[in-house]
């Protein structure tokens, strides 16, 4: 069995999203795979979101935070929405006729229950096979990018095992993928 890996090039995240709003267009994929890369939200609880935990339908805009209670942990958590993830459900939102704050964020087929966990695996795993990506997409694979990406641009260790909520370094070293050629990169940027 092979570990989730996160997408470590910053161009496959693009093509990824490309495919989902140029390719074969699909506004509700586009969306998923732009909150789950940037909310470090585990599928599980992205897929359970309703639009109520994105939009302030009250004020007529988008929520600052997703503040859920997650599944896996029943702990309290506050992800802010950045530009990249409201801009995509911005156009995801402007797409559908009519949504109420209790519609699920991401409905399944008959729109009155949520994608399943399966279906979204499907849909991403799919796309990284039409598009050639080295390591096969999970659904695990975009909390692993966000965690990845946010590493790489220097965010401290402590921060994102208080974002996973995991209990030592090693368990998130192990869960970005940080690999021998991240250790390498490290030697030869430092170059004295």
């Amino acid at each position: 069995m092979s570990t989730t890996q996160p997408i470590r090039k910053v161009e496959e995240i693009e093509a990824l999203k490309n495919y989902f709003l140029q390719d074969k267009p699909n506004l509700r994929n586009y969306a998923m795979v732009c909150l789950g890369i940037n909310s470090a939200l585990r599928i599980s609880d992205l897929l359970s979101l309703s639009w109520g935990d994105v939009y302030d339908f009250k004020h007529d805009r988008f929520q600052r935070h997703i503040t859920i209670i997650e599944g896996k942990t029943s702990k309290l958590t506050h992800n802010a929405l950045n530009a990249n993830a409201v801009q995509a459900l911005t156009l995801y939102k402007a797409s559908l006729p009519n949504v109420n704050e209790t519609d699920f964020l991401f409905p399944g087929r008959g729109g009155k229950k949520a994608l399943s966990r399966f279906q979204a695996y499907r849909i991403l795993h799919d796309a990284g096979e039409d598009l050639q990506f080295e390591t096969g997409l999970s659904c695990h694979s975009l909390r692993k990018t966000f965690g990845y990406h946010a590493w790489k641009m220097g965010v401290q260790p402590a921060v994102l095992m208080n974002i996973f909520n995991h209990s030592s370094f090693q368990i998130t070293k192990r869960y970005l993928g940080i690999d021998q050629d991240d250790i390498d990169q490290v030697f030869l940027d430092v170059n004295l």
